[in-house]
């Protein structure tokens, strides 16, 4: 049998997968934009095509879908849908976030759990890509109410980890009070106290230094190395962030230490431009304690404003981290950020940028960082975390981000060496892409077929 040629392959997978998931856009999108850019792979590596590994890849080893019930503080029984895609353990136990948010459907769990294969093969842990989560919405709910639904949608997710299958961690929705929740189910239903089971734990009880901080300082020290091999820094620049969540305020507090300027931070309800440079110890204070609204910043300091309407990335800076959600970044708002002599595009989130913006701003020759290479910290550090409970040791805060920093600079670098090695120098999307994927497809040729 004749192999076909590399574009022929990808446009039969393409066509298979709309064929299976044609309710599925943020999956679709995502296999299209992974896809689109290996070509010059696999006519490298037509074994890959002999074997394949693309309609391996596109198709979730298990997909789990299960009824999660609990109670209201009125006793009131609520009903959610809760998921977890097991999507490609070639390289190791299936590793990535749950994400607990309206949004959440089948879709966007897939998507996210087809972009962590990439992004943890690229990290050079020996991790696979999974994701999970509910469409419970935790913004006012009740401690208790957050803590009786964790357990009931751990009741049924248990019977899929483990240290050694798969791994979940935090995402959107999900943080250090959730996992404890979570965590504490798990141990109750399997006897035992299997730390590594899960992953952003409280430092106390088995979490990494560093954890909670890794998505938001790896993306902006993905930047600096983007930057340096341009000749430029973060230093003295002025940096737009979306979102006010864990990976944005990481991000602020991350670019200010490097000396850099971050004006803004937002949620649903609007954006806050802050010209002095965001308080970070304000804005930890309204989001992670108060568990606030962003317009509250505005009311508790001096000279900053609130938007509750118009776009964030109006606002003028050289660096930009979109760090709230998927496709938050379309094409209008990409003109604007080049109308605000944007430099740099760093995503902190998850295909927060759309295709279309992508292409605008690569034409523009603004630097792009895609979230499968930039966001990777998260997933790397809680590789660490794994690394640590499973030796039963702990890593100081010093070593933790050292480790971090030096795992970032690997991922620039490679997603780099291979934009040069397929002939695009520079386009971090194609190599990040086709680096994270000659990883995954070497393991699963060596595998067999399985």
């Amino acid at each position: 049998m004749s192999i076909p040629t590399p574009e022929a392959h990808v446009r039969q997978v393409v066509e298979t997968v709309e064929r299976r998931s044609p309710s599925e856009p943020e999956f679709l999108q995502a296999v299209h934009e992974v896809l689109d850019t290996l070509i010059p792979v696999l006519a490298e590596h037509p074994e890959f095509i002999e074997a394949e590994v693309l309609d391996r890849l596109v198709e979730p080893e298990r997909q789990v879908m299960f009824r999660v019930p609990w109670l209201d503080d009125d006793n009131h029984v609520r009903v959610n849908r809760g998921y977890r895609i097991q999507f490609n353990s070639a390289l190791g136990p299936f590793k990535g976030g749950l994400r607990f948010h309206p949004s959440v459907n089948l879709s966007v769990v897939k998507f996210l759990g087809f972009e962590q294969i990439f992004k943890n093969a690229l990290t050079g842990q020996q991790i696979g890509g999974g994701k999970g989560g509910s469409d419970f919405d935790p913004r006012g709910k009740s401690r208790f109410e957050v803590m009786r639904f964790c357990q009931s949608y751990m009741t049924e997710l248990y019977r899929y980890i483990g240290a050694q299958t798969d791994v979940p961690a935090g995402d959107i929705g999900v943080g250090g009070r959730e996992i404890g929740f979570l965590f504490g189910q798990y141990r109750r239903l399997t006897n035992g106290h299997e730390s590594g089971a899960l992953t952003g734990k409280g430092t106390g009880w088995g979490g990494a230094e560093v954890r909670t901080q890794a998505t938001g300082y790896g993306a902006v020290y993905f930047a600096e190395e983007m930057l340096a091999r341009a000749g430029e820094s973060i230093e003295g620049r002025r940096a737009i962030v979306s979102g006010s969540g864990n990976v944005a305020t990481y991000v602020i507090e991350k670019v200010q230490q490097l000396g850099g300027r971050a004006v803004t931070a937002s949620d649903s309800s609007g954006f806050i431009v802050d010209e002095q440079g965001i308080d970070v110890d304000l804005l930890k204070q309204i989001k992670e304690v108060e568990r606030g609204r962003i317009s509250e910043y505005a009311d508790r300091r001096p000279g900053a404003r609130f938007v509750s309407d118009g776009s964030v990335w109006s606002v003028p800076g050289e660096l930009a981290f979109p760090c709230a959600t998927q496709n938050e970044l379309d094409e209008a708002g990409a003109r604007k950020l080049l109308d605000g002599g944007v430099r740099a595009v760093t995503e902190g989130a998850n295909m927060p940028t759309t295709p279309e913006a992508v292409a605008l701003l690569q034409q523009a020759g603004v630097l792009f960082a895609p979230g499968k290479a930039a966001n990777a910290g998260g997933v790397a550090t809680s590789a660490l975390e794994m690394s640590q409970n499973a030796s039963r040791d702990r890593w100081d805060f010093e070593q933790s981000e050292e480790r971090l920093h030096a795992i970032m600079r690997d991922v620039h670098d490679s997603s780099y060496a291979a934009s040069v090695r397929y002939g695009r120098p520079g386009d971090y999307v194609l190599g990040a892409n086709t680096a994270g994927f000659v990883r995954v497809a070497r393991a699963m040729v060596d595998q067999g077929v399985v």
